[in-house]
């Protein structure tokens, strides 16, 4: 079965950068697509960016245009996140999610990899 392990968060400054990874092993081929997601204490859970993973056609939320970039290295069967200009405002855990398409939550989560902005 799929198994997905983020990495990458840590302690960052306002107006820092941080690149988080996804290390997808297991894929049986129907994880077409490929997303973040974060979660702040006490809030819900936010969609930041997906990715389809043959494609690679990207999609993000309003607030990560123009900062983050979701990418993917096929061959290191690995999923990326770099994040620019980071504010206290991105401040989560981000988790990074296999669903079938586009548009859909798949139930294979990571761990989580906590970001924290620091004003």
């Amino acid at each position: 079965q799929v198994r997905l392990e983020d990495a990458g968060g840590g302690l960052v400054q306002a107006g820092g950068s941080l690149t988080l990874s996804c290390a997808v092993s297991g894929r049986t081929g129907s994880e077409r697509a490929m997303g973040w997601f974060r979660q702040a204490p006490e809030q819900e859970r936010e969609f930041v960016a997906v990715i389809t993973w043959i494609g690679g056609s990207t999609y993000y939320a309003e607030f990560a245009k123009g900062r983050f970039t979701i990418s993917r290295d096929l061959a290191k069967n690995t999923l990326f996140l770099q994040m620019n200009n980071l504010n206290p405002e991105d401040t989560a855990l981000y988790r990074c999610n296999a669903a079938e398409s586009f548009g859909l939550i798949g139930i294979r989560w990571g761990q989580g990899t906590q970001v924290t902005v620091s004003s």
